[in-house]
């Protein structure tokens, strides 16, 4: 691979801590995204918004206002994953769906694509812009826009299962797994609209944990981390 989508969940960024941010950790997941750039790859970032606000928490609220709400969550998230990454010597911009000058750049495929290609990282927020459709799916649709490599998936879990682990004690653990296994078995390590846009455009998917910052490195090499996600 060279160049390569990471989703980064929200709730990453907290490392269950209280409060939204565990600064240490995210220093850490800045770091291992610099040593991943110094390498030669090509790192494009879409941060989700989970340790701030999900649109879904919104309760009697409209949903496109819910949504919108956490759109705006993942521009501070991109924002202070931005500012760890320059402070570790690394290029980096923020880049947003919707206009939100001075705060960050607006979206485009090809302005993207020239920072990745000038050795900076690229961190997209505020979703697609548009509400219903999940952080997975933006990233999904960023990966094949930017011609991706692939899309790296930094999830709460370090594999998908067939069940929930936490719940059913025969789940199995599984390390290769074809998008349509993951769509007809309805396994929800992976939002179901991101998969079956990835099976649609041929875009392979690897989802890992994140305990260990390193292991984002280890996976952009093509190390054994985690669940492949073929497009079958």
């Amino acid at each position: 691979m060279k160049r390569v989508l990471l989703k980064l969940s929200g709730e990453a960024l907290a490392n269950g801590k209280n409060g939204i941010y565990d600064h240490s950790f995210v220093d850490r997941v800045a770091s291992a995204l610099h040593n991943a750039v110094k390498d030669g790859y090509q790192i494009a970032v879409v941060v989700g918004a989970g340790n701030i606000w999900r649109g879904r928490q919104g309760g009697n609220m409209d949903r496109t206002d819910a949504d919108r709400m956490g759109m705006l969550a993942t521009v501070i998230n991109a924002i202070c994953l931005k500012d760890a990454l320059v402070r570790d010597g690394v290029g980096a911009v923020v880049m947003t769906s919707v206009p939100m000058s001075p705060f960050a750049e607006p979206y485009s495929a090809e302005a993207a694509v020239a920072h990745l290609e000038a050795g900076r990282v690229v961190v997209l927020g505020a979703g697609l812009g548009i509400p219903f459709l999940s952080t997975d799916t933006t990233g999904a649709v960023r990966a094949k826009e930017m011609a991706a490599d692939a899309m790296l998936m930094a999830k709460n879990v370090d594999y998908i299962y067939t069940a929930d682990p936490r719940v059913d004690p025969e789940a199995k653990r599984l390390e290769k797994v074809a998008a349509s296994t993951v769509l007809s078995m309805n396994l929800k390590a992976i939002d179901a609209t991101a998969t079956a846009f990835c099976l649609s455009v041929g875009m392979p998917i690897m989802v890992f944990g994140l305990k260990d910052p390193e292991d984002i490195t280890r996976a952009i090499r093509g190390e054994k981390v985690g669940t492949v996600v073929t497009p079958d």
